[in-house]
């Protein structure tokens, strides 16, 4: 981890590059301080502008990422076609220099990356993507034998912050049973649930046995991470990859 962002701790191969970043180390002011990266927030759009080319120099970026429209869906960009749709919440690619990027504030975002460096991808998973298939769609659109499959999970709402309605515990749960273990009860007699559990065992589901992970909370850190549940209106943080 440098001032700006974390890199991930996994054994990915050389020619693959990841980040993700902190809030700091912007020009955005108020609630988006310092370092926002949505442009869909409410934050001044050059103030915005001038945070993402600071994000490209000082960690060298090949060239602008790729941003999506994400909409809490399942689609999965193909950033290498001709006509690439980004209206979507995963992407993936096996040109060199081209940036996934994935904008959050809570939810999870997951790395992926084959053994020998082929193809890299991103997705955005809050509740409504993880229930609704999102990592194994990415999986599926990568093409590559699960089994050859990294995956790391980046910062997002910890277990102990991200009270949910039993409607999203009941969500997870009548597609998988043993989805009731990343729930456990709250102060409130409301389910507290664990992201990074969930998406483990969706992760497993499809053929992933190399998971790694960032255990940190964004909702308890407010000085590192921006948090929608925390803050109603926020900035919001990337996390990309790419290959060199």
């Amino acid at each position: 981890m440098n001032g700006s962002g974390i890199e991930p701790v996994w054994p990915a191969p050389a020619n693959v590059r990841a980040l993700s970043t902190l809030r700091t180390g912007g020009v955005s002011a108020g609630v988006y301080e310092s370092l926002n990266l949505g442009d869909h927030v409410g934050d001044d759009p050059a103030l915005v502008q001038e945070n993402r080319r600071r994000l490209r120099a000082a960690h060298a970026l090949p060239r602008e990422p790729q941003w999506l429209q994400q909409v809490h869906g399942v689609r999965v960009a193909d950033l290498d076609s001709a006509h690439v749709d980004l209206r979507a919440d995963a992407a993936f690619t096996r040109c060199k220099f081209k940036i996934c990027a994935i904008l959050t504030a809570d939810c999870l975002p997951v790395l992926f990356t084959d053994v020998a460096g082929e193809c890299v991808a991103a997705a955005h998973a809050g509740w409504r993507g993880l229930a609704d298939g999102v990592l194994e769609a990415t999986v599926d659109a990568m093409r590559i034998d699960p089994s050859r499959l990294l995956a790391w999970l980046g910062p997002a709402i910890g277990a102990q912050r991200f009270e949910v309605g039993s409607e999203v515990r009941d969500a997870f749960v009548r597609k998988d049973p043993a989805a009731a273990a990343a729930f456990t009860p709250g102060a409130r007699a409301r389910p507290m649930a664990d992201l990074r559990v969930l998406a483990r065992q969706r992760l497993v589901g499809a053929g992933v046995r190399q998971i790694f992970g960032d255990d940190d909370c964004t909702h308890s850190q407010p000085q590192r991470f921006f948090s929608h549940r925390r803050d109603g209106r926020s900035g919001r943080q990337a996390t990309l990859i790419w290959k060199i």
